[in-house]
Parts: structure tokens; sequence; C-alpha cells
């Protein structure tokens, strides 16, 4: 087995030196660490992560919590994505990743407990903010650095977090639809524990409100972030006597279950209704018709969630920060206009 002495002996510095290239030590000039790297790659030599995470007392490994059961979760394009953020940050800063896997609520919570008490991690990415969460309070209790996607549900100055607007940009979707001459306005969104549906839903009422259109309960369905639950919402709203003639979905898997269980129904998107959703997952651009989309950029949220979280475990003082990532409607084809009193955005 190839050692630090055998990459000293290579390249004519002391072993003390090859270590201090290993860790990355400033005072190490780029050329020796080039030197060095090199004859380490030539050499096959591989450092001893284990051993030098131990005395640095830090894992180079972040936690990441997904919402629900992974299998589920990984159903939806925007994990994903969001993961491929994340990866992109900690690939280029040399740490690991570590996914979560439990498939209950009780299972997530003892697998985040072994990561911290195991010292597995050196932080955790919380990739969803739910009401009386039972993990940010693990955490928060124990003092573990976390950062959250989304908007916490308390002590929003104290915990960091990456966010979209997410009520402005419901408010602005539903307008797209009312400005298109939309005035029955229905909106699918998925748990009312989550944050995330909460603001798009407020949004959405206050479009309306502003546009002097009535927000009906029969209109407002909620239901899983998954294809199959958009099918179930439509059931609903298309036995109601006055159909809505547009749909804000808050979820681009849920609106491809929509606009399937509409096509089966014998409605046509978007002569007979129009849909618009939020995320502007890849599958929302080859769906025929393609979907009007908020687009929130899902990579950033998880390249600057990571960048949050490594800065937080590197410096415990460093101070809780609120990041929003901006977010654009992507016009396309499922949108058509309903004798508009006002000309188009």
């Amino acid at each position: 087995m190839v050692t630090i002495k055998d990459v000293a002996k290579a390249t004519g510095v002391s072993p003390s030196t090859v270590s201090r290239v290993i860790a990355d030590n400033p005072r190490i000039s780029p050329e020796t660490k080039k030197k060095v790297r090199k004859s380490m790659k030539e050499l096959g030599y591989h450092p001893n992560i284990s051993a030098r995470n131990l005395v640095a007392k830090s894992t180079k490994t972040i936690g990441v919590i997904l919402p629900s059961s992974a299998d589920k979760a990984l159903q939806n394009p925007f994990f994903p994505e969001i993961l491929r953020g994340i990866g992109s940050v900690t690939h280029s800063m040399q740490y690991s990743m570590m996914l979560s896997s439990g498939q209950t609520e009780e299972e997530i919570i003892e697998e985040v407990q072994r990561m911290v008490y195991g010292s597995y991690v050196d932080g955790v990415i919380l990739l969803y903010s739910r009401i009386n969460d039972r993990v940010m309070n693990f955490l928060r209790d124990n003092e573990f650095p976390y950062v959250i996607v989304g908007k916490p549900y308390e002590n929003i100055n104290e915990i960091t977090h990456v966010d979209n607007d997410n009520h402005r940009a419901g408010k602005e979707i539903t307008n797209y639809l009312i400005d298109q001459g939309h005035e029955r306005i229905a909106f699918i969104g998925g748990s009312k524990d989550l944050f995330v549906t909460l603001d798009r839903e407020a949004g959405y009422e206050e479009a309306l409100k502003e546009a002097g259109l009535e927000v009906l309960e029969e209109y407002k369905i909620h239901t899983e972030f998954l294809k199959s639950g958009g099918r179930e919402a439509v059931e609903d709203l298309i036995a109601l006597e006055s159909r809505p003639t547009g749909i804000v979905v808050s979820d681009d898997l849920m609106s491809l279950g929509v606009l399937s269980m509409l096509e089966e129904s014998g409605v046509s998107v978007p002569q007979d209704i129009s849909l618009v959703s939020f995320n502007n997952v890849y599958l929302s651009e080859i769906t025929r018709p393609a979907l009007t989309t908020i687009d929130i950029q899902i990579y950033e949220l998880g390249a600057q969630s990571a960048k949050a979280l490594i800065e937080k475990t590197i410096n415990k003082d460093e101070p809780a920060k609120r990041i929003i990532i901006p977010h654009k409607i992507i016009c396309r084809d499922s949108v058509s206009m309903r004798n508009p009193k006002k000309s188009p955005i």
C-alpha cells in the first residue's frame, strides 16, 4: 500500500509537507501542491479520510433529509434536481452527501438522530419546511447546524433558510390567468402543513381578491405532490356544476396527473381549461401541451443551501441568513385566452 512517505520520497519533500498538501494548508505554495498531488495520482495514493476527519473533528459530510419516504419523494423530479445542485457544491468543496432513506416519520427521525449522535455528518439540510416538524425541533434542541429549503414556521430570523418568494409567485401566476380573461380559477395544492403550499395558495387568493373575484372553497383542493394526487383532485373539480376555466397547480408532477385526468374526461387543455404550474421541472417542457409554469431555479436552491450549510459547519458563529432565489414565469402552451379585459402580460 502506498504511504505518505512514498509520496514524499517521490516528490522530494518531507512527509509533513505531504500531510499539509492533503489538508490544503494555505502556507504551502501552489507549485508544491500541484507537484505533490500529481505524484499522489501517479502512485495511486488515497488519504485516509476517516483518520484525517478524526483529527479535524469533521466528517466532511452533510446530511440531506427528504420530506417523506425516499421512494415517494424521488418520484418527483424536483428532488433529483435539488440534489444535483447540492452535489455540485459538495463535490467542489470535497464533501460527501448522506441522504435520508427512512420510509416513515419515525424512521426518518431515528435516522437523523443516528447521523447526529454518531457524528456521521457535520450538518443537515432539510428539503422542506413543515409546521411542528420533529426533525427540525431535534436539530434546534441539540444546537446542530442545519439549513432549511423553504420558510421556517417560527424564529424566521434565527434559522438559515433558502427559499423562493412563493406568495409572490402564487400571486403572479394567478394574475397571469386573470390577464388572459379567466375568472373561475381553481387551486390544487399539496399538504396544508407545508409552507410552500400555504404561501402559494395565499398568493392565489390575494390575486383573486384584488381582481374582485370570489375565492370559492370548492375550488381549493389539497393532495399529494405526485401524479396520482393530481388525478384525484381533478375528479372533484370537473364534477362541479360551475367548472373552473383555469387551474393553478402548485407542482409540475401533480400537473401531469391533472392533464391526463382531464384528457380521459374529454376536457381539452387549454381549449376548455387552462393550466399553470410551479417548479419548471424538465417534464413540464416535454409534456403535451407543454406547461406554463414558474421556474423556481431548483438547482440554485440546492447549491445555495449547501454553501450556506458548509459555511455554518466551518464557522459556528455564522449568522442566520435568508436567501431568496428569484423566480420567473415560463409561458408555454397550456393557457388560452378567455375574452381578456386587458392586454396579456
